[in-house]
């Protein structure tokens, strides 16, 4: 073919590979954003799931707490009971055993007190660890319900951006003769993006391996639309264009 026509068929096929390059950046986003938004629930009922064992840990610290306090205050009670009795024994032998039974009761309730402090410092934890997890979870949430609610909107901005580049490569497309376009199509569906690539300094720019000499050569010629023998992407001598950034 002449010069003239395969650059315009070039020019043609690096438009459509424009057009396919921003259909391929949108299905990326069609992919990322759910992807994104799953992520984003996971970690949304991880932190519920946190903040529920954080909850059953205070409630059981609770509990431990007011157990504690009960009997605490019980045998703080019987102690001064017993107290009042020794006053009363009668015998040695009766008062040794009071004075044995009372000692028990406190060491017991010092102990009760020890373990009183350790829960209060435990329960101060667990009180911190449940603010900075609701601090989380109340972030989380509010991100996830503006994600949620912003869906159907990008969603339809997606349908219609698709919608309308789909348009735009039906047009462009219609100007390439129809074997062109099937050689085209036919890498596009059966290999990795992009179909077309330049080659610079005697390099494929697809599979950065250098085309052989002789390829290179007719490649430099302008007169017929080569293939990469390594790759297999149409390819074009960077030099041969001046093409604009967008789509005709």
């Amino acid at each position: 073919m002449s010069n003239a026509i395969y650059f315009e068929q070039i020019k043609q096929l690096v438009d459509l590979q424009k057009v396919d390059d921003a259909i391929f950046a949108i299905r990326q986003d069609i992919e990322r954003f759910p992807r994104a938004l799953e992520d984003m629930e996971r970690r949304y009922e991880e932190t519920e799931t946190q903040r529920d064992r954080i909850l059953d840990k205070l409630a059981h610290l609770q509990d431990q707490q007011k157990r504690l306090a009960v009997e605490i205050d019980d045998d703080t009670t019987r102690i001064k009971k017993s107290k009042n009795k020794l006053m009363q024994v009668g015998n040695t032998r009766e008062y040794y055993a009071m004075m044995r039974e009372m000692d028990s009761m406190e060491k017991i309730n010092r102990s009760r007190e020890e373990e009183k402090i350790i829960l209060a410092e435990e329960l101060q934890l667990q009180n911190t660890a449940l603010t900075e997890i609701d601090a989380l979870h109340a972030a989380l949430k509010e991100e996830l319900d503006i994600k949620r609610s912003g869906m159907d909107k990008w969603k339809q901005q997606v349908e219609n951006s698709l919608k309308n580049l789909n348009k735009k490569r039906a047009k462009v497309s219609k100007g390439i003769p129809q074997p062109v376009f099937m050689r085209y199509e036919f890498i596009r569906v059966r290999m990795e993006y992009p179909v077309i690539v330049p080659v610079k300094d005697g390099i494929c720019s697809g599979c950065n391996i250098a085309v052989p000499p002789q390829s290179f050569i007719e490649l430099q010629r302008g007169q017929q639309i080569l293939s990469c023998p390594n790759c297999q992407r149409l390819i074009y001598w960077c030099e041969h264009f001046e093409l604009s950034t967008e789509p005709a």
